[in-house]
């Protein structure tokens, strides 16, 4: 997976003066990985390894395996249909899509609240500036990508630049942690135990809510759409969910080189717990860097998916598209100064998109029995059982999680 990846993205990287359709595909998949690949993925990951050691490489893969069933089917229908995610429900009953909005955009919010937090804390790290005035300072260069005349090519490049970027730091930092790999391995076939709210979290916070419809809607905003563009949907798709999982199972592993030793991860940051006690001083400037990095990538991808959900609702909306973007992003900054924790509300955003999946994925796959909405594509029954397969296990899982923690 990771040889198949390097080859792509050596023959999509052109120069930012030639966004070719490859280049597009990319972006895609790369929009949609860091819209993941967030504060909340850095938290999360370290937390879960933390509590339960090894046995989270059982976790990961449960979750990639569910990702790759959301995600292809939800890539694939929208792409041969041509419409976003919104308009096909409601094309299957009026109001469906303006509900799946709102439920796609409070989880988008959410998220970039902590999104907007992490920008904060990442550049204290760096440069000791105080974090409220980080995020301020992370809000304004997000809002600069969005008023640029190219904006979707910028946001393709700074998105790819950085989660080469953050992959590269963070398998440093796993290589200096020295993680007992063979326990890993065991553990991740054979758990010792299994937490069905890590899952749903993970699940959540990698192909919940507005992550899953990123870089589809980027793809048929760019025009690639169709039943023709199907092969062009699954790379872009694959890519996508690999540059995710490299990152996650390179963060558990610096995280379990660590735990594994016996530190205890500090409540309040755990994440940087893991590069500072793995690679020191550098380790914990490094966490700084990869933290601002996670989190200026999904603010722009929580941004521009949320706003591609709400900008459907009156054709005013669609021309006034940067102004959205910029109240969405000055909101979630504002709401960020409100709160005093944002490892509580990171995790509790990846367990609320968790939540979202199953409803949306439900949506979806009923449209890809549509004919004249599939324009003639015929979604293969097996791709649909998967996803089906993901929607009962999301659904029961997020049930126990609100049972469990409604006792």
């Amino acid at each position: 997976m990771l040889k198949k990846f390097i080859t792509l993205l050596k023959k999509t990287t052109l120069s930012s003066n030639q966004p070719g359709k490859k280049s597009i595909l990319l972006g895609a998949a790369f929009l949609m990985a860091t819209s993941a690949i967030g504060p909340g993925f850095l938290t999360q990951t370290s937390l879960f390894t933390q509590q339960l050691g090894a046995s989270f490489g059982f976790v990961i893969l449960i979750s990639i395996l569910l990702d790759i069933g959301a995600q292809l089917n939800i890539w694939r229908i929208l792409a041969a249909s041509g419409l976003k995610a919104q308009q096909l429900a409601n094309q299957l009953a009026p109001g469906l899509g303006s509900f799946l909005s709102v439920l796609v955009a409070l989880g988008g919010l959410a998220f970039n609240i902590g999104n907007i937090g992490g920008c904060g804390l990442g550049l204290n790290v760096l440069t000791g500036l105080d974090t409220s005035y980080g995020a301020i300072l992370s809000c304004v260069i997000a809002l600069g990508i969005f008023w640029m005349k190219e904006a979707g090519s910028m946001m393709d490049i700074f998105t790819k630049a950085l989660g080469i970027l953050m992959i590269g730091v963070t398998l440093y930092v796993a290589i200096s942690s020295r993680p007992p790999v063979a326990e890993v391995l065991r553990h991740t076939i054979m758990p010792e135990k299994i937490d069905v709210a890590a899952i749903i979290t993970l699940v959540g916070g990698t192909v919940g809510g507005y992550i899953s419809f990123a870089g589809a809607h980027r793809l048929l905003d760019a025009g690639i759409k169709g039943p023709g563009s199907i092969r062009q949907v699954n790379s872009s798709a694959v890519s996508g969910i690999i540059v995710t999982g490299i990152m996650r199972c390179v963060l558990f592993l610096a995280a379990f080189g660590v735990v594994a030793k016996g530190v205890q991860l500090a409540t309040q940051n755990p994440a940087a717990s893991v590069f500072q006690s793995a690679a020191g001083r550098l380790g914990y400037r490094f966490f700084g860097l990869v933290m601002w990095s996670a989190a200026i990538t999904s603010v722009t991808g929580a941004a521009y998916t949320s706003v591609s959900f709400i900008k459907t609702f009156h054709p005013m909306l669609q021309k006034r598209e940067p102004l959205l973007i910029t109240g969405f992003i000055l909101s979630s900054t504002l709401l960020f100064l409100l709160f005093d924790n944002p490892v509580n509300l990171l995790v509790m955003a990846g367990a609320l998109n968790g939540l979202i999946l199953p409803v949306a994925l439900a949506v979806i796959l009923t449209a890809s029995y549509k004919k004249d909405l599939m324009k003639n594509y015929n979604h293969p029954q097996w791709m649909r059982w998967a996803g089906w397969l993901v929607v009962v296990v999301m659904g029961w899982m997020s049930i126990m999680s609100l049972v469990k923690w409604l006792k």
